[in-house]
């Protein structure tokens, strides 16, 4: 008989699995920049044809993108490939100027549902899940990103009721959100902050 001889085996150079464990995370963070928070639900229903037009903000969690911003507005185009056209605008009284940025949002589920895939301007993709509609008149939404870090509610008017407010506020209370660090965002309209 005669003898194997076994070659020992060499470590892999940790620099391979370097390279492997960070296109896992880079992988895993853009899933997570387009997933639904856990727990929470997109309405479903959906009427995206009723969703288009202008909404403005009426509360916020507040970001880098949008700190400081007033009369905050986004616009919804359906497009004729099943897509829609996103236009987001906003007020800096600091620059005494607007900001905007525009994007395309995809269905991740179908039309029927409330979730999008959104990349804006860059190509770093996004989300927004509407968890919460009023069905009837579709005259305010609450709307969510990947994580419950985002939350936006939004209505057709520059204001909104607040009885309105406090039951949706309670809703994300409900569902995990942070809403004591809601902001009210200021509609009135474009002043410049003195320099």
């Amino acid at each position: 008989m005669t003898a194997v001889r076994m070659r020992p085996m060499r470590p892999t150079p940790p620099r391979r699995w370097a390279g492997v464990a960070l296109l896992l995370g880079a992988l895993g963070a853009l899933a997570a920049c387009t997933g639904v928070p856990r727990g929470v639900t997109p309405v479903d229903g959906f009427e995206a044809d009723r969703f288009t037009g202008t909404w403005y903000e009426i509360m916020r969690l507040d970001h880098p993108f949008e700190a400081g911003l007033t009369n905050v507005r986004a616009t919804y185009r359906l497009r004729d490939d099943g897509t829609v056209a996103v236009f987001n605008r906003g007020w800096d009284p600091a620059a005494c100027a607007w900001k905007t940025i525009g994007g395309t949002a995809r269905f991740r589920e179908g039309p029927q549902t409330g979730s999008f895939a959104v990349t804006l301007t860059s190509p770093i993709p996004g989300a927004l899940h509407v968890v919460a509609l009023d069905r009837e008149d579709y005259r305010w939404a609450m709307t969510s990103g990947p994580t419950r870090d985002f939350l936006w509610i939004l209505a057709r008017e520059r204001t909104l009721p607040r009885e309105t407010r406090v039951a949706l506020m309670r809703q994300a209370r409900d569902l995990g959100y942070p809403v004591e660090d809601l902001r009210l965002v200021d509609q009135s309209g474009p002043v410049c902050r003195e320099r």
